[in-house]
């Protein structure tokens, strides 16, 4: 298969490079070179080559290029980013070897809610109406409160544009997947208003055929945005905006239970600019979001067997104020407050967060090669103990070619409603899982029942409030500019978050099982290196190329194999044996390298764009196979594999384009480790322009 692949990619390289060198060289360097701009950094807009902090932009060009459908499978092809399947079917982002729930996701800079289990499924949200993605790396927790501790995605969405457009397309490809998408937008003087409206269903698919069961139930689900501007002057505009997502999936638990599932999402935001001077500028920001699923399970004979939902809602609202006394100094403040409620089956309480905070940030160049960033925030919540999330950043340009960069952050994740309010049991084994805050109402419930044969935890230990998880990050690189046509980019990161939030048995139960509650206890580190070069000889063709090498590891893992506390044996009957700390490989579900290669062609002359895109994992293990609490190199693990997408889109004329191509080209397949990963997708896409 690699050989193939290497033939493959020759010859892709060889005949592009080719038609290539026909086009004039010196009309495409320099032409047309637009400086990326970026928000999520620091909440202005910066030029992204001049922000000391390791971030990243996915344009628009390349989102539609590859042709993607979701936002999982953009995501998934950058680097130092992994998509991660969780129990429920939905898939979370892995940054920097930190789990999906420490990354902030943001759509047009605002929060998405919606993580019942923990994860935020970003298969939610579709690409065809993405601007650009912003990715940025280490803790933000300084501008951005919870759950910023490995960093923040952005997804930014298109805006109105000036004139009538629209844009309809069309894309069928395998598993009788099709995925359609409507544009509008208008805009004439001070007003404009945009629709888009895309529509995703498909069959699913089955990874095994030896059961009755399909990896991925069929689903259908559509998603609505619509956006609106007024200027009411020259220094006061006015936006509003607002999503609408339903999904709704077969729910099949066994040969005897079948029912559905069911998403509602929706969220609304109104905001007013105000520029005063050349000096301030003020925004008002107000936001409400409500994330709602539903799910039910009924018998052969069509009795109800079990009902849930999960009920999730937010308002937000904040004002934010930018002043520039110099050109070479800039302010930005800015004061909130978050109102957060869930209901939920299973839950003890209608719990509620409340959290007013504020944030400041100073960003100064004393010098015209020298940036410097502080800043800090201040976050007080009514169900755990106030935050303060500093952040320092900082930027040298040793000359033309070669600037250095690093950024020290604080960031949290405060516990969530699951971790605080759980009351579950599980009607079939019988454990019980409870929140934190829920073992002192429950517990004493159970015991009075007659169902606890032990008492392993006091109550008394759940007297102090659940700590929110922290985490310090640094993270050190450069940028260097070889020549007009090569760069490079290196990122040496570091992340330490202590106060993880983790189960313990708190209870033993009369029927053998336990009840599980949660504390905080574990530490982690993670840390690595990440590369990145591009060779861009002219605007017709481009290599990315990215690697990185990731360590992460619980530390009290570490120090159990140097203290030589773990063992192994290479057979159940066999003699166990100390292992040593080369032994262990570290945390679950991380792999040690990560690498892509990405080649693209632009024939301006014919119109025709192509690429061909390469991911790589190393291998990683899933289960502690040998049973000693850890992952060692006596377990089993998870193969190494690699992805290879081809893509061929061609311009028809000014109101119309044709793709075709082909996702996971030498269909790699693991029926027993990863149900995300479906095999060998064909498609074609047709669009029409206005």
């Amino acid at each position: 298969m690699y050989k193939r692949l290497i033939l493959l990619v020759t010859g892709f390289i060889t005949i592009f490079s080719s038609n290539a060198q026909k086009q004039q060289v010196n009309d495409s360097i320099n032409v047309n070179k637009l400086e990326e701009v970026i928000i999520s950094g620091t909440k202005t807009i910066r030029n992204l080559s001049s922000l000391p902090l390791p971030a990243q932009i996915i344009s628009q060009t390349e989102i539609e290029n590859s042709n993607s459908t979701r936002l999982t499978e953009i995501l998934n092809e950058q680097l130092g980013l992994i998509t991660v399947p969780d129990f429920g079917g939905g898939e979370g982002i892995q940054l920097q070897g930190l789990d999906s729930q420490y990354t902030l996701i943001l759509i047009d800079g605002l929060p998405i809610i919606g993580r019942s289990a923990g994860t935020l499924d970003i298969n939610r949200f579709t690409s065809g109406n993405i601007k650009q993605i912003e990715i940025v790396k280490g803790a933000s927790s300084s501008l951005y409160g919870s759950e910023a501790i490995g960093g923040v995605i952005n997804i930014i969405t298109k805006e109105p544009s000036e004139g009538l457009n629209a844009d309809l397309n069309y894309l069928i490809s395998s598993n009788n997947t099709n995925d359609g998408n409507l544009s509008f937008n208008y805009k004439k003087n001070k007003a404009g208003f945009s629709l888009y409206a895309n529509s995703y269903n498909s069959d699913g698919y089955d990874l095994n055929d030896s059961d009755e069961f399909n990896t991925v139930d069929p689903f259908k689900n559509y998603t609505i945005n619509t956006k609106a501007l007024f200027d009411l002057s020259d220094k006061i505009s006015l936006s509003t905006s607002g999503r609408l997502f339903n999904q709704k999936q077969d729910y099949v638990a066994s040969s005897e239970l079948s029912g559905e599932s069911t998403i509602d999402e929706w969220n609304i935001s109104l905001k007013a600019d105000h520029i005063a001077n050349k000096k301030w500028e003020n925004s008002i920001e107000l936001y409400k979001t409500n994330y709602y699923t539903e799910e039910y399970l009924n018998t052969a004979n069509g009795s109800s067997y079990s009902n849930s939902f999960y009920d999730h809602k937010l308002i937000h609202s904040e004002i934010k104020s930018i002043y520039k006394p110099k050109d070479n100094q800039t302010y930005v403040f800015g004061l909130g407050y978050n109102n957060e409620t869930l209901e939920r089956t299973y839950f003890t309480t209608k719990p509620e967060f409340k959290s007013p905070y504020a944030y400041i940030q100073y960003d100064f160049n004393p010098k015209e090669n020298l940036n410097i960033i502080v800043g800090g925030r201040y976050d007080n919540h009514n169900k755990y103990k106030s935050q303060f999330s500093p952040k320092s950043a900082v930027r040298y340009e040793l000359n033309d070619k070669i600037s250095i960069k690093t950024s020290l952050g604080y960031g949290y994740k405060a516990p969530d409603f699951r971790q605080l309010y759980f009351n579950f049991t599980n009607a079939t084994v019988g454990y019980t899982v409870l929140g934190y805050n829920a073992v002192s109402e429950v517990l004493p419930q159970l015991i009075s029942e007659g169902q606890i044969a032990n008492i392993i935890v006091p109550l008394s230990e759940f007297n102090d409030k659940l700590k929110a998880e922290t985490s310090t990050s640094l993270n050190l690189g450069s940028d260097i500019t070889f020549s007009p046509e090569v760069s490079s980019k290196i990122n040496l990161f570091y992340n330490n978050v202590i106060n993880l939030i983790d189960t313990r048995v708190v209870a033993n139960k009369t029927n053998g099982q336990n009840v599980f509650s949660y504390y905080n206890i574990n530490e982690v580190i993670t840390y690595g290196i990440e590369l990145n070069s591009t060779y861009k000889p002219n605007n017709n063709f481009k290599i990315s190329t990215g690697y990185q090498l990731l360590f992460a590891y619980d530390k009290e893992g570490l120090r159990s194999f140097e203290n030589g506390e773990v063992y192994a044996r290479e057979t159940p009957t066999s003699p166990a044996f100390q292992l040593q700390k080369s032994d262990y490989f570290g945390l679950y579900n991380r792999s040690r390298h990560m690498a892509f290669l990405k080649v693209n062609f632009n024939n301006l002359e014919s119109k025709l764009n192509a690429n061909i895109r390469l991911t790589y994992r190393s291998k990683y293990g899933l289960y502690d196979s040998n049973n000693n609490s850890y992952l060692d190199s006596y377990d089993e693990f998870v193969s190494g594999y690699l992805i290879t997408d081809l893509a061929v889109n061609k311009k028809i004329n000014e109101y119309s384009k044709i793709s075709i191509g082909i996702n996971n080209l030498f269909d790699f397949k693991d029926i027993e480790n990863i149900t995300n990963i479906s095999g060998r997708i064909y498609y074609s896409r047709i669009n029409f322009y206005l």
